[in-house]
């Protein structure tokens, strides 16, 4: 059984021969009456105030729940962003070791061939040097044979030169 302060304020005793002073009493019954109204606002206020915590400390467990479902998927995401940049890496370096074996080849392909080239230049050198030698020599017999051979031309003019020169001494003497 609740008691209210209205209760305790309408509440009458009954009456003895020998009994209390009956304003003392009615007087003490207001102060407890009026103490125990203050005390039911008060624990009033006080479940208010409990309610209002127990609501506070619900939306903050929703909220720390919320927050750590946000930080495990934060880590989550930032593994799985870690594993596609690794994996990302990994294509990038072999595609990169893939086109340097390319280029690597490719300048081998092009060394070997300028080296062929060069040789082929040495060769052709080579002929051209041998090929012009035999035309120098070709030349070089040609001159040696005509100036060793007396041509039968050069003959008679000299003979014509020596009788004309011999009519002009005759003539001036």
């Amino acid at each position: 059984m609740r008691i209210t302060p209205l209760d305790i304020r309408n509440h009458t005793f009954s009456r003895r021969v020998s009994g209390y002073d009956r304003d003392e009493v009615d007087s003490f019954l207001r102060m407890v009456s009026e103490d125990y109204e203050t005390s039911l606002r008060h624990a009033a206020g006080l479940r208010d105030k409990v309610r209002e915590l127990e609501d506070r400390v619900r939306e903050l467990s929703a909220n720390e729940t919320l927050l750590q479902s946000t930080l495990t998927t934060a880590q989550q995401l930032a593994d799985d962003l870690k594993q596609t940049a690794m994996k990302e890496a990994e294509v990038i370096v072999g595609e990169a070791e893939l086109q340097g074996e390319k280029v690597l080849d490719a300048a081998h392909r092009r060394a070997a061939q300028l080296a062929e080239d060069i040789r082929a230049m040495r060769r052709l050198r080579a002929d051209l040097s041998a090929a012009l030698r035999a035309t120098i020599d070709r030349h070089l017999a040609q001159v040696d044979h005509l100036s060793a051979e007396p041509v039968p031309e050069d003959a008679a003019l000299e003979q014509r030169i020596a009788v004309l020169s011999q009519s002009g001494r005759r003539r001036s003497s």
